[in-house]
């Protein structure tokens, strides 16, 4: 499999600097899927949408290694998505305050021959912020699940994590590594 092309199913700027500081070779091609469905447990939620992305583009580039991958926030039970608005962002951003929350994780790595669907779970315990501090991230990540970026290192929001860093990112280092080996595939 060492000559495959290798593509990432996503547009996620997080995501393609992930994996080239991991050092893999890969194209970027990004997934056109409806994301609605009927799923009610998270780690079959980003299970499902990451398969989902990782076909869509695999039936255009049917030789090819393609990864997909979907993250989301979960907060006692619920699902806190991409934020739709200011407005929303902003409510989710109070609700996550000196919350612990957990965030999931998919990843899917479909071949030819092969298909691997998995999943992460990480822990986030989130300062306890006055709301001055909270207004400065209102609207701020606009893109991201959860409203907030652990990356970002002007964000001062996330306390602890517990599990791996790189699942909150987008994209679970340890787990990704061990099983892009059953393709024989190596990240640093």
């Amino acid at each position: 499999m060492k000559n495959k092309k290798i593509i990432l199913a996503s547009l996620s700027p997080r995501r393609i600097e992930l994996l080239k500081k991991w050092g893999l070779k890969f194209s970027v091609i990004p997934s056109n899927i409806d994301e609605n469905h009927n799923l009610k447990r998270p780690s079959s939620i980003v299970k499902y949408l990451s398969y989902k992305k990782a076909e869509n583009v695999k039936e255009q580039n049917p030789n090819s290694v393609v990864i997909g991958s979907d993250t989301i926030v979960v907060l006692n039970g619920k699902i806190l998505g991409k934020p739709r608005n200011k407005k929303h962002s902003i409510q989710i951003i109070k609700e996550l305050n000196g919350s612990l929350h957990k965030v999931y994780t998919g990843v899917s790595i479909l071949s030819d021959n092969k298909q691997i669907v998995f999943y992460d779970v990480a822990h986030v315990r989130m300062k306890k912020l006055p709301y001055e501090q909270l207004k400065k991230m209102f609207g701020k990540h606009m893109d991201k699940a959860g409203s907030y970026a652990v990356q970002d290192k002007n964000d001062s929001f996330v306390k602890k994590i517990y599990g791996d860093y790189y699942t909150v990112v987008g994209l679970p280092y340890i787990k990704l590594k061990k099983e892009l080996k059953r393709f024989n595939i190596n990240l640093k």
